[in-house]
């Protein structure tokens, strides 16, 4: 009987076994550490590029052979981005959009929101996948946070749609807020209204 059932499972070629597991797009890695920033330097010169990979297994690779942000330096930032997207407003991805954030003042907590952030997204769990440019966790002294960079901030129903799946991703029930990034320009004037889910 169990020649019959082994005879029954069709053999898989080794080749096969071996394929790597193809995400949808390509992301890249990034860091930056701000925590001893040169006299007169300009904001980003000391982000460096890390890692660009497009499958399961380099992810899991990557993953594991980099620090968690809890063991980041406080004033680092660690960036997960489409490739071919700098983690910088004035990317033209980036231009026009805005941010979802949230805040930790547990370690644990932060390592675990950007854990389950980055396999939402190259695992490509959004609706509106082609509106976000990547994340980024920022470590800090008091209170860490990890913001979630869309690309158009005006499209209202795509920026709600992501904060609410976001939301449920990193499990968590307060409320969190979308700022546009052109706030940071506007001074004088009224900020633009912000979204909230």
């Amino acid at each position: 009987m169990a020649s019959e059932v082994a005879a029954a499972i069709p053999e898989i070629p080794v080749e096969a076994e071996k394929q790597p597991h193809k995400l949808e797009r390509q992301w890249t890695f990034w860091f930056d550490n701000q925590s001893k920033p040169k006299q007169g330097a300009a904001w980003g010169s000391s982000l460096r590029k890390g890692y660009t990979f497009d499958t399961v297994e380099e992810f899991w690779c990557l993953y594991n052979q980099i620090f968690k942000p809890s063991n980041f330096s406080a004033n680092a930032d660690f960036h997960l981005f489409k490739a071919g997207v700098e983690p910088k407003w004035e990317d033209p991805e980036c231009a026009n959009g805005g941010k979802w954030t949230v805040t930790s003042s547990k370690k644990s907590d932060l390592d675990n929101m950007w854990l389950e952030t980055l396999m939402a997204l190259i695992g490509e769990q959004f609706d509106d996948t082609d509106e976000i440019c990547g994340v980024v966790a920022s470590v800090r002294q008091k209170q860490d946070k990890l913001s979630l960079w869309t690309k158009t901030a005006a499209n209202e129903a795509a920026q709600m749609g992501i904060g609410r799946k976001w939301k449920e991703v990193i499990d968590i029930t307060d409320k969190i807020s979308y700022s546009f990034h052109d706030d940071s320009r506007r001074e004088s004037r009224a900020p633009r209204s912000r979204y909230q889910v």
